[in-house]
């Protein structure tokens, strides 16, 4: 929060009233780091490793290639993409059932209150809320269940499953410019509000009416104050940083 000279930062209550002031018909929100802290979709993909649903074959491949995003040499795209394909060969649904256990042991504690109950705001307002996330669905899918928000509302990385079995052929992974792909293929190209934390959503925060950096990283304070957006640090991050 070095930056906050740079980046005007709203309280709670300035940020809620300045959402609430839009009166939006249609808002999206990223998931990661915007509605709860930490990366679900690293983090999942180390508890299946742990807890043995991969195999050791795809596990050493999956190190290798993670290895090689953190060094720069896997773009996020790519990475995105090949955490929902380590999968391929599993059942569907015992990917939902993993991620249902996930979810609720290792991400549900950890929701910020505060987004939650905006989007609960929202949703009496009828606002038209979207998740965006290039985490795979079926944790995404599970943890918009939180925030009363359906399948049909979330774009996420996905896979295409055949018989009832995940496959390696890739459907979508919306980051950076392929979230603003994704909504315009879902029909949102205008939406009054967007909710990001990182510049992998630097591009949805651009098409959006107002913008609205959450929890947002060292780089996307950044962006942020060359773009006018002020930023939200929820109350447990403002904790963890005093």
């Amino acid at each position: 929060m070095s930056n906050l000279v740079t980046a005007t930062s709203l309280t709670t209550p300035e940020f809620h009233a300045a959402v609430y002031a839009l009166s939006p018909t249609v808002a999206v929100f990223d998931c990661d780091g915007t509605l709860w802290p930490g990366d679900a979709g690293s983090t999942f993909m180390a508890w299946t490793i742990d807890t043995g649903l991969v195999s050791r074959e795809a596990t050493d491949w999956i190190d290798a290639r993670y290895r090689g995003y953190k060094r720069g040499e896997v773009s996020e795209l790519v990475i995105c993409g090949e955490m929902v394909q380590l999968y391929q060969g599993l059942r569907e649904d015992e990917m939902r059932r993993a991620a249902s256990q996930f979810f609720a042991s290792r991400i549900e504690r950890n929701i910020f209150p505060e987004m939650l109950d905006l989007i609960t705001e929202l949703q009496r307002r009828n606002v038209d809320i979207w998740a965006v996330s290039s985490t795979n669905d079926w944790v995404i899918e599970e943890g918009m269940k939180r925030f009363n928000i359906p399948a049909n509302r979330v774009l996420a990385a996905c896979v295409e499953v055949r018989d009832g079995l995940v496959t390696d052929k890739l459907r979508d992974v919306p980051t950076d410019e392929g979230k603003v792909v994704s909504l315009t293929r879902a029909g949102i190209t205008t939406p009054d509000a967007v909710f990001g934390n990182s510049v992998h959503d630097a591009a949805m925060l651009a098409i959006a009416r107002r913008a609205f950096p959450v929890n947002p990283t060292e780089a996307l304070v950044e962006r942020s104050a060359t773009e006018g957006w002020p930023v939200y640090w929820p109350e447990s991050v403002r904790r963890d940083t005093r």
